[in-house]
C-alpha cells in the first residue's frame, strides 16, 4: 500500500481553506476538508489515477479534482506519494510556487 505524505504546504492549504469556509459555515468547512482528504484515498492503490498537471508538465506530478479544488501530488516512489498543495481551481496556478 502507498504511503500518502501531506507536505507542510498542503497542510497549510487545508487550514486556509477551512478558515475561509468556516466564516460562513463551520460544518461545511469540516465537510469540505474531509472530502479533500477522502479523495486522496484512491492513491493508496492507484497512484497514477490523477492526470498530469498541465502547468508543470511532469509525469510524476499529477492532480486529483475534488469540487473546486485541485489536489496536486508527486509520485516520489511506487510506495510513496507527497501531496504538494491543494489549490482552488479559479486561481492561477502558474503564479504560485509549489515545492517539488
Amino acid at each position: 500500500m502507498v504511503q500518502i505524505n501531506w507536505t507542510f504546504q498542503a497542510r497549510d492549504d487545508l487550514k486556509a481553506i477551512a478558515e475561509f469556509i468556516s466564516k460562513d459555515s463551520i460544518i461545511y468547512a469540516k465537510r469540505q476538508i474531509q472530502r479533500i482528504k477522502n479523495r486522496t484515498n484512491i492513491l493508496k492503490t492507484h497512484i497514477y489515477s490523477g492526470k498530469i498537471v498541465i502547468e508543470i508538465d511532469r509525469s510524476d506530478i499529477r492532480e486529483l479534482i475534488e469540487g473546486n479544488y485541485r489536489i496536486i501530488y508527486k509520485i516520489v516512489h511506487i510506495n510513496r506519494v507527497d501531496i504538494l498543495t491543494v489549490h482552488h481551481s479559479a486561481r492561477d496556478l502558474s503564479k504560485r510556487e509549489i515545492v517539488k
